[in-house]
């Protein structure tokens, strides 16, 4: 539940929240790194935000195991009505499924894209397919609900023929900290480049399927257009890839105005927001795209691919500039929209109508609860 994981943890967090609207009680059992606990040391249950938050120490980075895990569901008997697991490929997520099947609650998986052709095909491949096919294969099937965020992610994983029935759901946002968002001040002062000139975002966690080393030579394209604009690169990943997009950087000869901001939250993250002209995603593939909703709650004007399934239904209602991923496409896209100011207010205006009508909180639990109770009953 470490928020640096971005779009999946933020998911859960509203997932329960919005259960909480519809009189569901909700636990989260977690693990994570003992140095990045969000409340404390212990093993016991703590209140956030309307649930119950468990969370447990990982064993090994490697499969995320965690010994604690094991112990915790060997000794916890089947007083749920349903179990609902987040991801796959990882040992949580198996202790999960098989703790549920072994006491007969319905189980609902949600694979979060690792399970769409490009993750299963750009991420150790051959690992990944065996590991699938005798390990995490007979539990996933024995689920009830295959819960996807999106069509386009239902449709990609259809080619793997699961047993357990889809069911599109997409993901929700608190939207009341996009209203009004803090002076953005609060970033430009921290990042004074950003205080004059436009301002392209790119927020989201890094990783090679994010599209990042396409972004750049777009961005010197943007320049020759608007030598003054600033490409503010928000987020982490591993250092080593970061390493290698601050070279290509430099060697583009943009270095001195892209911005390197690390991971952003709170206050900072939606003054950063307040403070852009366009924020741009610009990824590979993506089964929902949080980062792009949060971006367009804010209102903001944003370019990206039709990879992102978000992107690629938001699109269609005119709500998000779609370019393909090519450094000539996005910064025609981005040109387009930084020259004209017409344009960028529809669609900001377009975006925050499309969150609020179809990603709102309380939609996404009104949706859910319906799910369990199909199931229950």
């Amino acid at each position: 539940m470490d928020a640096s994981y971005g779009g999946p943890v933020s998911a859960i967090q509203v997932m329960a929240r919005g259960l909480k609207t519809q009189g569901v009680g909700v636990d989260v059992v977690s693990v994570c790194e003992p140095e990045k606990r969000l409340l404390g040391l212990g093993q016991s249950w703590v209140e956030k935000d309307g649930f119950r938050l468990l969370e447990l120490s990982l064993t090994c980075r490697s499969y995320r195991y965690s010994k604690p895990l094991e112990r915790w569901f060997s000794s916890r008997a089947g007083n749920y009505d349903v179990v609902h697991v987040h991801g796959v490929f990882n040992h949580p997520g198996l202790l999960g499924r098989r703790w549920a099947v072994g006491h007969g609650l319905p189980l609902i998986v949600r694979p979060f894209g690792v399970l769409n052709q490009w993750s299963m095909e750009n991420r150790r491949a051959w690992l990944k397919q065996a590991f699938f096919r005798i390990i995490e294969r007979p539990s996933i099937d024995a689920a009830s609900i295959l819960h996807f965020t999106s069509q386009d992610e239902a449709a990609d994983v259809a080619r793997l023929q699961l047993k357990a029935e889809p069911v599109v759901i997409p993901l929700g946002l608190d939207l009341g900290p996009y209203e009004v968002l803090p002076p953005k001040e609060l970033f430009t002062e921290r990042f004074p480049q950003t205080a004059s000139g436009p301002v392209i975002l790119f927020l989201s966690r890094i990783d090679v399927k994010k599209g990042l080393e396409v972004l750049l030579p777009a961005f010197q394209q943007v320049l020759g257009k608007f030598p003054d604009a600033t490409l503010v690169v928000a987020g982490d990943g591993a250092p080593a890839l970061v390493q290698s997009l601050q070279n290509q950087a430099r060697a583009l000869g943009i270095e001195p105005r892209v911005v390197w901001t690390g991971f952003l939250q709170g206050e900072l993250k939606l003054a950063a927001m307040n403070a852009t002209t366009v924020y741009c995603l610009p990824s590979r593939s993506e089964n929902f795209g949080m980062a792009l909703l949060e971006a367009m709650s804010a209102g903001l004007p944003c370019v990206s691919t039709p990879h992102v399934a978000l992107a690629a239904e938001a699109g269609n209602a005119s709500a998000v500039k779609l370019a393909a991923l090519t450094p000539t496409e996005l910064a025609g896209a981005l040109v387009e929209i930084l020259q004209d100011e017409v344009r960028r207010g529809e669609l900001s205006r377009l975006a925050r109508s499309y969150a609020v009508q179809h990603h709102s909180m309380q939609s996404v639990g009104v949706r859910l609860r319906q799910l369990y109770d199909r199931l229950v009953s």
